[in-house]
């Protein structure tokens, strides 16, 4: 695509803060609509998990390796708010147990 070239060519001279401006800027001269729906084509996303079927750990397993960072930060906090004070000490005693990656 000659677009996506030609947007290489120009962002091999700019630093990463210019880019983050360019690209901030691009995004602000469209209608909120365009904007978000550009930024979602760019990032990709997963959606809403979907109800587990037989095993829901694999359910999940597979929706975390498709969703992007601020779902998968989103359904973390959430689920783990969701979660009863015991639920919620275990799993912080497995989480806090191993090295993080």
């Amino acid at each position: 695509m000659a677009t996506a070239e030609w947007a290489k060519g120009i962002a091999l001279g700019l630093t990463r803060r210019d880019r983050i401006a360019l690209a901030f800027a691009a995004l602000s001269s469209l209608d909120a609509d365009d904007a978000q729906a550009t930024a979602k084509a760019l990032i990709g996303s997963a959606g809403s998990p979907l109800p587990p079927f037989l095993a829901p750990m694999d359910d999940a397993r597979f929706w975390a390796s498709v969703a992007n960072r601020w779902e998968l930060k989103a359904y973390a906090l959430a689920s783990f708010e969701a979660m009863r004070p015991r639920d919620q000490a275990a799993f912080l005693a497995h989480v806090q147990g191993r090295a993080a990656a």
